[in-house]
C-alpha cells in the first residue's frame, strides 16, 4: 500500500520504485541493466486500472503496461548512450516537489513517514536513483518531441482521415468579467502591522525565537509547528512572498509585507539552489460586511455604466483587479462549462446571449471577491471542423504524430538495445 500510494504521485515522471524494494522479486523483463521487478508491474497494473476502472487481473492489460515500462527502460538505456545527464541540483528539486506533493495529500510529514515505515530522509535517499533516472527519460522524450511539428497539409489530412472519431466540441461561451476584492478596514490593518513590526523587531534584536513567536502569533495552519512550510520552488508561492523568500540570508527575517492573504513576516531557514524553505507569521486581514458591500455597490455602479453605452472593455481595464485579464478588458475567452467552477457555471447558464450578470461572491483559494460577467457570445455544440476548430484539430493531429513517431522509435530501440521479458 505505501508503494502504491506513491506511485499515484510518481507515475507522472515515470517513477514506481525499484531502489526501495526490499522483497525478492520475480523478474518480469531485462532492458540492457536494467530490470523491471513483478511487483513494480504489479503496481503499475494495479494505479491504472484504479484510474481508468479496468480490470487488474486482465491479462491484455498487463501486457500493455509492461510494454509501456519496457519502452522507458530503453529510453533510459538510449539516454545513456547519448551521455543524456541531469544535475543533481535538478534531482533534489524535482524529488522535493514529489515529497511536498505527496505531503499535501497525505496531511502532514509525519503521516508520509508513517505511510512508509521510515523518516523522509530515508524516502529522500531511497528514491532519488530512480528520480534521477526519470528525469533523464524526460529530457530524452522532450528534446525529441520539440521537433515534432505539423504541417498545414498534415492537419487536414488527420482530419478527412479521423473526423468521425474526433469528440464533438461543446456548448461554449465567450464571457469577459470585472472582479473585485474587498478591501479590509485601513485602520485594522495599521494596527495589525504595528504588532508585526513589534514581532520583528524583538525577533532581530535577540529577544526571542521566531518559531515561538509563530505559535503565538501566526493565524495560520503551520503555526502549531512554528510556522514552518514545506520546500517550494519558484513559481510555487505567491509572486509577492516568493520575491521576498528568495532575496532573504539564511535565517534573516524580512520586514512586513502583505499579499492577498494578510500581512506576512518571513525568515529563510534553508536555500538549495531555486528551491527554499521558510518560516512565516501571517495575519489575515479580516473583511467584513461593510468591506464585501462597498465592492458589490461599484460593482453595480460599472454594470449600470456598461447598461448606459460604455464600453464593458474599458471599464474592466480601468476597475478590474483581475490581473490575468484586465489588460484583456476583462476577456476570459472561449470556456466550456467543464472548464469553470461550479459556482461560476450556474451565473454563466443563466445569462442570455448579451446579457451581464448582477454581482456574485467568487472564491479564489483562501481569498475572495465579487464580480459580474458579460456573455457575449453562446456557441453551440457542434462537430469538429477545420473552420471553426482549426487549433482543436491540430493539437489531436501533432498528439497522434508523436504517439506513431515514437512508437516507430521504441522499435527501432528495441532492435539495437537488449530486452527481454521472462514471464
Amino acid at each position: 500500500m505505501r508503494r502504491v500510494l506513491f506511485c499515484i504521485l510518481m507515475l507522472s515522471l515515470g517513477l514506481t520504485g525499484g531502489s526501495a524494494q526490499t522483497i525478492i522479486d520475480r523478474i518480469a523483463a531485462v532492458v540492457d541493466k536494467e530490470i523491471i521487478t513483478d511487483s513494480e508491474l504489479q503496481e503499475r497494473v494495479n494505479f491504472v486500472a484504479l484510474q481508468n476502472k479496468l480490470d487488474p487481473k486482465s491479462r491484455e492489460l498487463r501486457l500493455q503496461i509492461l510494454d509501456a515500462m519496457i519502452a522507458e527502460k530503453l529510453i533510459l538505456a538510449q539516454a545513456a548512450l547519448d551521455s543524456i545527464e541531469v544535475s543533481e541540483n535538478e534531482v533534489t528539486q524535482a524529488l522535493e516537489q514529489q515529497i511536498q506533493n505527496l505531503t499535501r495529500q497525505a496531511g502532514s510529514e509525519q503521516r508520509v513517514e508513517q505511510y512508509y515505515g521510515m523518516p523522509l530522509a530515508r524516502i529522500r535517499r531511497e528514491f532519488r536513483d530512480e528520480m534521477r533516472k526519470s528525469l533523464r527519460v524526460n529530457r530524452v522524450r522532450q528534446t525529441r518531441e520539440a521537433s515534432i511539428q505539423v504541417s498545414r497539409r498534415e492537419v487536414e489530412e488527420f482530419y478527412h482521415a479521423y473526423k468521425d472519431s474526433l469528440p464533438v466540441v461543446p456548448v461554449e461561451y465567450e464571457i469577459s468579467n470585472i472582479f473585485i476584492v474587498p478591501k479590509p478596514n485601513p485602520e485594522i490593518e495599521k494596527q495589525e502591522r504595528q504588532q508585526l513590526g513589534a514581532v520583528r523587531d524583538s525577533i532581530r534584536k535577540g529577544g526571542g525565537d521566531f518559531a515561538d513567536f509563530a505559535r503565538r502569533y501566526s493565524k495560520h495552519a503551520t503555526a502549531d509547528r512554528g510556522g514552518e512550510l514545506p520546500w517550494a520552488k519558484r513559481g510555487e508561492l505567491l509572486k509577492e512572498f516568493e520575491e521576498i523568500a528568495f532575496s532573504l540570508r539564511e535565517n534573516e527575517v524580512s520586514d512586513v509585507f502583505k499579499t492577498e492573504l494578510g500581512l506576512h513576516l518571513v525568515q529563510l531557514m534553508e536555500r538549495r539552489g531555486e528551491s527554499v524553505r521558510v518560516r512565516q507569521i501571517l495575519i489575515p486581514l479580516e473583511k467584513g460586511m461593510a468591506s464585501d458591500s462597498v465592492a458589490i455597490k461599484k460593482l453595480v455602479e460599472l454594470r449600470e455604466r456598461v447598461l448606459n453605452g460604455e464600453l464593458f472593455a474599458t471599464l474592466a481595464k480601468e476597475y478590474s483587479e483581475d490581473e490575468d485579464t484586465r489588460v484583456y478588458g476583462g476577456n476570459l475567452g472561449r470556456v466550456s462549462m467543464e472548464q469553470l467552477e461550479s459556482e461560476f457555471s450556474i451565473v454563466v447558464q443563466k445569462l442570455s446571449e448579451g446579457e451581464i450578470s448582477l454581482p456574485h461572491r467568487v472564491d479564489v483559494g483562501t481569498s475572495y471577491g465579487y464580480q459580474i460577467v458579460w456573455l457575449r457570445a453562446k456557441i453551440p455544440a457542434h462537430p469538429m471542423n477545420l473552420e471553426n476548430d482549426f487549433r482543436r484539430v491540430e493539437q489531436f493531429a501533432l498528439y497522434y504524430k508523436r504517439n506513431r513517431l515514437n512508437t516507430e522509435w521504441i522499435e527501432q530501440l528495441k532492435e539495437k538495445i537488449y530486452w527481454e521479458v521472462r514471464i
